[in-house]
């Protein structure tokens, strides 16, 4: 994540991407699970999740029989359809309002019968998928900014720097009109020289960090801190506290 600093006020950049690139989802935007590993998803901060389908790509395209959905959230509860859990009869979820508590690790059992041509013996089979949920905080009204761009960090930087040049010929334009007017009186806001400059940070909000080994296909986003880690400050990397037991803390208790 780059930023810019405007008159020491940071004006922050957070990356992130709807969901895990490698992730199996059809053109309804249903994301499917994978046997023996968990799938991660990076949800926007306030926004809803993607719809998560308790099954895999290739069960989808079979007929299931009598199929069940137990999903277990991540305080390793059953959930239920509430305001913010969205669980359809065939087993899809949704998480509304998507906040940095909500992450973690969401797992559906599905169990389903099988039919033995031969003898015509019925067997439940079940099969788990994991969902690993990460919020990431990208602002609000930030695609509207990108203007469908297919690189964002290009288009917001470019506004950065409009920006700086606009409020840089402001004061340059003040300074002009006071030297060249002695009878005007100084404001009380104005340009010295060499007094305005712009540096680039890479820095994320409190509670959130970057990691490339946790995070590889969002190796630069700013993702919510897992339990264990912490972040107080701006700074780029969750540090580590064995008595932070919540995602998103910005303390060490």
């Amino acid at each position: 994540m780059r930023a810019w600093v405007l008159l020491s006020a940071v004006l922050s950049y957070l990356t992130g991407v709807g969901w895990q690139r490698s992730a199996l989802h059809n053109k309804k935007g249903f994301i499917y699970g994978t046997q023996g590993r968990p799938v991660k998803i990076y949800v926007k901060l306030r926004d809803d999740s993607p719809i998560l389908a308790c099954m895999d790509f290739t069960r989808a395209k079979k007929e299931t029989v009598d199929p069940t959905y137990l999903w277990i959230g991540p305080d390793e509860n059953a959930l239920t359809g509430n305001e913010r859990i969205n669980i359809t009869n065939t087993g899809k979820l949704m998480v509304k309002d998507f906040l940095e508590p909500l992450s973690g690790l969401y797992t559906c059992t599905l169990s389903y019968k099988t039919v033995k041509t031969e003898t015509q013996e019925e067997k439940t089979e079940k099969r788990r998928y994991d969902f690993m949920l990460f919020v990431n905080p990208f602002a609000s009204g930030w695609k509207a900014a990108c203007n469908n761009s297919i690189d964002c960090e290009d288009v917001t930087n470019h506004n950065i720097l409009q920006a700086r040049d606009r409020i840089e010929e402001f004061f340059r334009s003040q300074a002009h009109i006071f030297y060249h007017n002695f009878n005007k009186t100084l404001p009380a806001m104005h340009f010295v020289d060499h007094s305005f400059q712009i540096i680039r940070l890479d820095s994320c909000r409190p509670g959130f960090g970057k990691n490339e080994v946790l995070h590889s296909n969002c190796a630069s986003c700013c993702v919510v801190c897992s339990p264990g880690t912490f972040s107080p400050d701006v700074d780029v990397t969750c540090q580590t506290c064995e008595s932070a037991r919540n995602y998103g803390a910005k303390s060490c208790p």
